[in-house]
């Protein structure tokens, strides 16, 4: 289930299938895995969960990045019918998702920080790329052209595992991950709205390093 402000629209939807034909819980013993992300999103409830399955600790991470705001789980404006954290993908897949056409699975979670909304997804795909399963979410969130879309897509892509690729409009970051096995995946981060967001560039890429850190 998509968030509903990341519904994808028709534009990022040719986006995303453009870019397609061009985690489990973890911890210091269980490594991260397409295999454990798919039990991990498999197990959640359709319509969501209350809280996030995987281990992220934002407040650890906003500390470690230099930040003082106020954070916790799901949205600034928590309206009681927003589920703190979702899964696409794995048995969900539907024939034509690009998650059934890259197959592989992603769950987000919602956490904020401040008045910024920090929403957390993190995706494992069976073949590379990962990232370009989320083009729509990084046009939704970075409210950028398809042209730009693609550039910043195709920029995570090529990314070494680990290195952080800051979106221009600099509210959006994206880090590959290290999978115990086959696959691949990568965690992108996206803080509040582009042009209003309230931290800055390097406070988002110093952000999404932290959080990259606990599940690796």
């Amino acid at each position: 289930m998509t968030h509903p402000r990341h519904q994808p629209t028709i534009a990022a939807t040719l986006i995303a299938a453009a870019l397609l034909t061009g985690c489990q819980s973890g911890s210091d013993t269980e490594p991260l895995s397409l295999s454990g992300l798919t039990e991990t999103a498999d197990g959640m409830p359709d319509d969501g969960a209350s809280t996030c399955p995987l281990p992220y600790d934002l407040a650890k991470a906003a500390k470690s990045a230099g930040l003082d705001g106020k954070t916790g789980p799901g949205p600034v404006r928590e309206d009681g019918d927003t589920p703190v954290a979702t899964a696409e993908g794995g048995k969900r897949a539907k024939s034509g998702e690009p998650l059934a056409e890259h197959p592989g699975v992603l769950v987000s979670c919602t956490f904020h920080i401040g008045r910024d909304d920090v929403r957390v997804h993190t995706v494992a795909t069976r073949e590379p790329n990962a990232v370009t399963v989320l083009a729509p979410v990084v046009a939704s969130l970075t409210n950028s052209s398809a042209a730009d879309t693609v550039g910043y897509v195709n920029k995570a892509a090529e990314a070494k595992t680990g290195e952080t690729m800051v979106a221009d409009s600099g509210n959006v970051a994206a880090v590959r991950l290290e999978l115990d096995g086959d696959g691949d995946a990568v965690l992108l981060v996206g803080v509040g709205e582009a042009g209003t967001a309230s931290l800055s560039r390097k406070q988002v890429g110093d952000l999404t390093e932290a959080l990259a850190d606990q599940v690796q």
